[in-house]
């Protein structure tokens, strides 16, 4: 046993003086060759710590006719589900949060036109997995904005360098992102960097980013130890934002950490508490999570609902290319506090289930009420939503199914700007691809979840659906999904 303890500490170590030489530089690999830096705890993910999920179950539309809910951003649940699945093991259930493996993804969706920064749509088609039933998909677009269309940034980077983040898939890996995203960010925009482990320290000044080599040479110095005080770090990081607020400007927290704090104000509700305060300043939070084994994802998903926020999984360099360079627009928000409501017709639905969202639904009377807080839609971003429905008798081609409403705002603390579209039943059977993507999409998330709603959902059939959907793709992610799906039918 002593001599266990002496290697281990070897070990031990060896990894904080590879953490501490670790550089930001070397460029992007493509992601085939990005599993080797998954560390040894991917297999033992029992400390890894996810809210449960209890589904949204029918409702007769009779009884209810109105649903209500915020829009989801997010993607960590898709990306989280990538990682496992290129380890070798299923994730867990509770993992599978389907709104972020639909809007993991962009589809193509009609530009907003006029004065609106939002475009919404609206289809119908039969459910794969119970042909009795249709599937009712709902879309969001934020507008697309070029580089020199969107505001200048007062970007803080909030890093986690306590222990927990030693290793090439932590803290090595948001060295790597950052570097890369100065190189595509605007000599106007501004970055300050602020760390904490066992205590807080601001290692930069807000610094302009035509001066990259000065916040070049910050990120690279990180190194990782220490316990981890998050709380008093997001103090300090909202009141550096405050000092340097850009009016009309991107003013955001970008925080890289694995959610495990344990100095400081360290429980959830006490941090949410602390994120809500901020609110009303118009500064928004995104939070990249990182790393396995001690994950703590159900604080990290609350602090960014609550926070104005995005909430991220990065397993990879592809992935920080994707969130930091390919999608970068994504961080302006071009709609804010925006809401779905869907308002169905009992004559043709008997019944209609959300699918996902699950923490995400709202009371009816909150849609037009603008003091409650809702999600994000960044510059360029797509929403997209599945409702299931039981047909009622009434239902038939060209009737009216449902009235989707939406309201968002141009900025925050504004008032709401309401879009409304009339969902009628198809007098063709035809669906177009985004349909079948959405629907291969959210057939995998059933059968990864065990949902009691799958019905004849199999990993086939959502393996067809995605592959056989002909949608952009120019960055490969719909025919990664593909083959993810492919090893997912061999792990299980």
């Amino acid at each position: 046993m002593k001599k266990i303890s002496i290697i281990l500490a070897a070990v031990a170590a060896i990894t904080v003086i590879s953490c501490s030489k670790a550089d930001c530089g070397g460029g992007w690999y493509a992601y085939e060759n990005a599993s080797p830096m998954y560390d040894q705890d991917v297999q033992n993910p029992s400390g890894n710590n996810f809210d449960e999920i209890k589904e949204n179950k029918f409702v007769k539309a009779a009884e209810e006719p109105t649903s209500t809910f915020s829009v989801d951003a997010d993607g960590a649940a898709y990306a989280y589900m990538r990682r496992c699945i290129n380890s070798g093991w299923l994730p867990d259930a509770n993992s599978v949060r389907i709104e972020e493996f639909l809007n993991y993804f962009t589809f193509d969706y009609a530009d907003p036109s006029g004065d609106e920064t939002v475009a919404i749509n609206a289809e119908i088609g039969v459910c794969p997995w119970n042909t009795e039933h249709k599937l009712l998909r709902l879309g969001l677009k934020g507008k697309s904005l070029a580089d020199d269309q969107i505001p200048d940034a007062n970007y803080i980077f909030l890093i986690d360098v306590s222990g927990s983040m030693c290793g090439p898939d932590r803290l090595d890996l948001v060295k790597t992102g950052l570097c890369n995203m100065l190189d595509y960010m605007k000599p106007t925009d501004r970055v300050a960097i602020i760390t904490y482990s066992g205590s807080v320290a601001k290692v930069l000044e807000s610094t302009l980013v035509k001066d990259a080599a000065t916040i070049k040479k910050a990120i690279k110095k990180l190194d990782a130890s220490g316990g981890t005080a998050g709380g008093p770090a997001m103090k300090m990081a909202y009141d550096e934002a405050v000092e340097h607020y850009l009016t009309g400007g991107n003013n955001r927290i970008i925080m890289c950490t694995d959610g495990d704090f344990n100095v400081g104000v360290s429980g959830t509700d006490a941090l949410v508490e602390m994120v809500e305060s901020y609110l009303d300043k118009g500064i928004y939070l995104s939070i990249m999570g990182f790393g396995t084994g001690n994950f703590q994802d159900s604080r990290m998903e609350s602090l960014s609902n609550h926070g104005n926020g995005t909430y991220t999984y990065v397993d990879s360099e592809e992935e920080m290319m994707k969130v930091f360079v390919n999608e970068r627009s994504h961080f302006y928000s071009v709609a804010n506090d925006t809401k779905c409501q869907i308002t169905f017709n009992p004559v043709a639905v008997d019944s209609y289930r959300l699918i996902g969202y699950e923490n995400r639904v709202m009371n009816n009377e909150d849609f037009e009420n603008d003091k409650k807080d809702a999600g994000e839609i960044g510059a360029g971003q797509t929403i997209t939503a599945l409702y299931e429905i039981i047909p009622a008798e009434g239902y038939a081609a060209d009737a009216s199914v449902a009235r989707f409403d939406v309201r968002y705002k141009l900025a925050l603390g504004s008032d709401s700007r309401p879009l409304t579209l009339d969902v009628i039943a198809p007098s063709a059977a035809s669906v177009s691809q985004n349909f079948n993507l959405a629907a291969g999409i959210a057939a995998y998330g059933l059968c990864l979840r065990g949902s009691e709603y799958k019905g004849q959902a199999t990993l086939s059939m959502a393996y067809d659906l995605v592959n056989g959907a002909k949608v952009s793709d120019p960055w490969g992610y719909r025919t990664r999904l593909a083959g993810l799906i492919d090893k997912a039918k061999k792990l299980q």
